[in-house]
């Protein structure tokens, strides 16, 4: 009691005077002051907060003892490599189950008809079509074994991935089979894996099956199971090689065949563990950050006979997620993305590249540009700090638009199989509002090795090694390029490395070494802070008659990003001192381009205009300076061609890269008139 009648004695000058100060103020003046601090609290308790990464972003690999130079990720135990993530998840069977187990009947694949909603197989309705559809195979004969072999000769559907897991039930291997590979290559898939069975989708693929057999060219292929539905016509031209009722509704080992650079295509063998393995090194990368769940969905629309697809899907439907498939024309994905709204979207460079340059296209006028770009630099500020958003007064502005012709609700964004420009993997991590990863591998170690670690959103690089993986670099000489200046072909070792090509050891001892590294043909530069660049390519290399080695992919990815430029293809050969180039302008953004400087006409004409040609190989040469080109790798003459390379006219492959051979023998005829122009 004493010590209270103290306190309450007690008197505080300060308080006193600051009181009276308060007090002396006018109401309004009051007011503004609680309003202020209103405001502080709200921003201090809502205001953006950047990204914790998961390692030093400064130091994201390091040097593993005894392993000649070979760098280990800085996440996860570093005694071991990564093999899985869960432990109920160790083959594709178990992660498909456990997706099942998490989402209970929840939504699983979906798809959709033109201007019609998606609609959903449940995941337990897939797994009993899955179900059905392996012991139907069964019944037809197909044996529950490795040496099983089932080809899918499909585009991307539901049913793609239900005759995949009916595979994975019944301990079957399934093989993607393209009709991008054209014929010859289709028939020696199915005769090197010895495939007794393929399901396919249209009644076209299973006539062209149908004549194979008829040819006997493929002697072993005994049945053929459709999707869609076909007429008696078929059933009799296939005398009871085709099939529907193998599952009601339905009219140990992953093989993939690949594109080679030359001769035939080669069979990648893949275990479940080494899937498995690379699925569970991204999910270690991403855990802390954007861990995949029940709420999302991923859109299918990269080929699903690649592994950089399916390994994606294989993580969404590990947590319960969705996947909802585009209707198959490339020219309606927007309106897909829109009606589905994903959340995680796998692409390739080149339709990022698309993006870019469709959206600059829009913004036609120097003002709104300078806008574009100043709104992008206010945004890359922030990532730099580690920042994501989507809700800021420049998305506001800006990029709302953008982020809603994808949706609206992408958190995810996930690109491989090329390099990507840096200009354009900044300014679309800015527009977007999400986190745009970076993979860099190949199908011989199931997809990725190396991945880009959350908080690094620095472009340049591919990030650093996975944790299921360890990558060394060896040297080059010939292209003088040294492991002791962290420079040299990039080497690949771990759980998720294949174990070889199908029947080719001599493939396989080339690529694969005694000590389990994978060369990849890929030319890598380790950057101080651990992560991985890749500045060249080993294979694709010639010299030219002076003796200069020159690597053309190097030189292809400095002049792709010419404003007026879509698609190119840089040749030279020993008999040549000089290289020349075929250009494919783009179509929406060369007019307004040329425009520019003065060049008039519809797209046709002005790819035939000589002063196009000569202002775009100007571009060219002043990017290759500013790259630092030698003088020997610029080209000295150019042909502008009005058609985009493609798949279906064979000059790139199902990933989108360039077919050289084919696009050297598809142009030898301009390439000749090239070279004897110039010695003209």
């Amino acid at each position: 009691m004493q010590a209270q009648e103290m306190m309450s004695g007690l008197r505080i000058p300060e308080m006193d005077e600051l009181g009276h100060f308060f007090r002396s103020l006018p109401t309004s003046t009051l007011v503004g002051i609680g309003a202020l601090t209103a405001v502080l609290a709200y921003w201090l308790a809502t205001r953006p907060r950047p990204i914790k990464p998961p390692c030093d972003l400064l130091h994201q690999s390091e040097e593993v003892p005894n392993e000649g130079g070979g760098r280990r990720s800085m996440m996860g135990d570093p005694s071991k490599l990564l093999t899985h993530y869960h432990d109920d998840a160790r083959t594709m069977y178990e992660v498909f189950q456990r997706g099942l187990h998490i989402s209970g009947d929840g939504p699983c694949l979906g798809s959709r008809l033109p201007n019609q909603p998606y609609k959903w197989m449940s995941y337990k309705e897939v797994n009993a079509r899955a179900e059905h559809l392996g012991s139907g195979l069964l019944h037809q004969g197909c044996q529950p074994n490795p040496n099983q072999f089932i080809g899918v000769f499909a585009q991307n559907r539901p049913e793609w991935i239900i005759s995949e897991l009916a595979c994975y039930t019944y301990s079957m291997v399934v093989v993607p089979l393209y009709d991008t590979l054209g014929p010859d290559a289709i028939r020696f898939i199915i005769n090197t894996a010895e495939i007794s069975t393929v399901i396919c989708d249209k009644v076209e693929k299973a006539q062209v099956l149908l004549d194979n057999v008829q040819r006997q060219e493929t002697p072993c292929l005994r049945r053929i199971i459709l999707m869609d539905a076909f007429d008696t016509d078929l059933v009799e031209c296939g005398k009871g090689c085709v099939s529907s009722d193998v599952e009601e509704g339905f009219i140990s080992l992953t093989l993939n065949f690949i594109s080679a650079y030359s001769g035939n295509p080669k069979g990648v063998m893949l275990t479940h563990g080494n899937v498995v393995a690379d699925f569970s090194g991204f999910l270690k990368v991403t855990d802390v950050i954007i861990f995949p769940n029940q709420d999302d969905c991923l859109i299918s629309f990269l080929p699903l006979a690649h592994m950089f697809e399916r390994l994606i899907e294989s993580v969404v439907y590990c947590h319960g997620g969705r996947i909802g498939f585009y209707q198959g024309d490339i020219r309606l994905l927007p309106d897909d993305m829109k009606a589905l709204r994903p959340t995680i979207f796998p692409v390739v460079p080149r339709l990022l590249n698309r993006m870019y340059d469709k959206i600059f296209n829009q913004a036609n006028t120097p003002l709104k540009r300078w806008l574009l770009n100043f709104a992008a630099k206010r945004k890359g500020a922030e990532l730099s700090r580690g920042v994501i958003r989507s809700d800021s007064i420049w998305d506001k502005i800006f990029f709302s638009k953008i982020q809603a012709s994808l949706g609206g609700r992408l958190r995810m964004i996930i690109t491989g199989a090329a390099p990507t420009s840096p200009t354009v993997l900044g300014f679309l991590r800015a527009a977007l509002g999400c986190q745009v990863y970076e993979a860099y591998g190949q199908t011989e170690c199931t997809a990725g090795c190396t991945y880009t670690t959350p908080g690094d959103w620095t472009p340049g690089h591919v990030g650093a090694p996975l944790p299921c993986n360890l990558i060394k670099l060896v040297d080059v000489p010939e292209k003088n390029y040294f492991a002791a200046k962290g420079e040299g072909e990039v080497c690949v070792k771990g759980p998720n490395v294949f174990k070889g090509y199908l029947k080719d050891p001599e493939r396989t001892a080339e690529t694969l070494d005694s000590e389990g590294w994978l060369h990849t043909g890929d030319i890598g530069k380790w950057l101080h802070n651990g992560t991985l660049k890749i500045i060249d390519r080993k294979k694709h290399i010639f010299k030219l008659a002076q003796g200069e080695y020159i690597s053309p992919e190097k030189i292809e990815n400095i002049y792709i990003r010419s404003e007026p430029v879509a698609q190119l293809y840089v040749h030279g050969d020993s008999l040549q001192s000089c290289l020349v180039g075929i250009v494919v302008p783009d179509p929406e953004v060369m007019p307004e381009w040329a425009r520019k400087k003065g060049l008039i006409g519809t797209y046709k004409d002005l790819c035939k205009n000589t002063a196009l040609k000569t202002a775009i190989l100007e571009d060219l040469v002043r990017l290759g300076k500013a790259a630092g080109l030698h003088s020997f790798e610029q080209v000295k003459n150019i042909y502008i061609h009005n058609e985009m390379f493609s798949i279906e006219n064979g000059l790139l492959t199902p990933t989108l890269k360039a077919k050289r051979p084919e696009l050297k023998e598809f142009f030898k005829v301009k390439i000749d008139r090239l070279y004897s122009s110039i010695s003209m």
